[in-house]
């Protein structure tokens, strides 16, 4: 069997059914040079009736890790990868019709070592975040707007050489996002090309605000105020992303909602935290 182009690399954990529909989508992509990866953070068994129905119809492995820790798994995937091209996709993400046939066209520059592009939202347009209106070359200014783990593509060679993602950030740690955009930003520092294609999008749930919103604020803004004190080139980039959660702040206790007040302080407190962290400024 030939070597497979792409390959897929899922870490999961806490979902079954989700699983089944990501497949699904890689299904529908009419490409025979697909390999999946799962690597599965549950304690029990609930994957195995999702994936006993694609046996035969992708090419499948399942890795078992008793670790809850997002980045490891995806290394672990990236140690067993054998496609020339690999991605991450979250577990509960669906990839539209035509996107592995996008990418490859676009890998056939060989100067391009990344792709990226935003998230699209389930009911239409671009899903939540900021994201560039303009494609073209990721640079240090403006990967900020256009990278995210789940649309994240780059050549195996080239993410293995980098080391993979940091397995100090990302969920499961304290420094709990942007671990994307640190290896991106790592494959720029070393060199290689990166590109971001607004037209290239998949598809992932809109996290809507809540309670658990809030209490996660703090870890996702540590991990961005680490990514940004790493590779921000300079004070006009990075102190924005301060000033707009304050300004979040005030908006919200004019409007008086609580619930949004509480989110914008804990995202700018994590930003600082993650921004002041010593092991941060590597």
């Amino acid at each position: 069997m030939a070597e497979p182009t792409f390959s897929l690399i899922v870490a999961t954990r806490g979902r079954d059914a989700d699983v089944g529909v990501l497949l699904d989508s890689l299904l529908a992509q009419d490409r025979s040079d697909i390999e999946v990866i799962v690597v599965d953070q549950n304690g029990d068994d609930r994957l195995a009736p999702i994936l006993a129905r694609f046996a035969g119809r992708l090419r499948l492995a399942h890795l078992r890790t008793d670790r809850a820790h997002a980045n490891r798994a995806r290394n672990l995937g990236l140690r067993e990868a054998r496609g020339a091209i690999v991605a991450f996709p979250d577990d509960d993400c669906i990839l539209p019709p035509g996107v592995l046939d996008r990418v490859a066209a676009a890998f056939v520059d060989p100067a391009v070592a990344v792709l990226t592009g935003p998230a699209a939202s389930p009911q239409g347009g671009l899903g939540s975040g900021r994201w560039r209106v303009d494609g073209g070359a990721i640079t240090l200014a403006n990967l900020w707007t256009s990278v995210i783990e789940f649309n994240l593509f780059l050549r195996r060679d080239v993410a293995r050489a980098l080391g993979g993602f940091d397995e100090r950030m990302g969920p499961g740690t304290a420094w709990g996002s942007a671990e994307g955009n640190d290896l991106v930003a790592r494959a720029i520092r070393a060199g290689h090309r990166a590109r971001y294609d607004p037209a290239l999008r998949i598809v992932h749930p809109d996290k809507r605000l809540s309670q658990v919103a809030v209490e996660r604020a703090h870890l996702y803004g540590a991990g961005l105020g680490v990514a940004l004190r790493r590779h921000a080139p300079g004070i006009g980039v990075w102190l924005p992303f301060f000033i707009r959660p304050l300004g979040g702040v005030v908006l919200a206790a004019l409007r008086r909602n609580r619930l949004q007040v509480a989110y914008y302080l804990a995202t700018f407190r994590g930003r600082l935290a993650g921004f002041l962290a010593s092991d941060g400024r590597s």
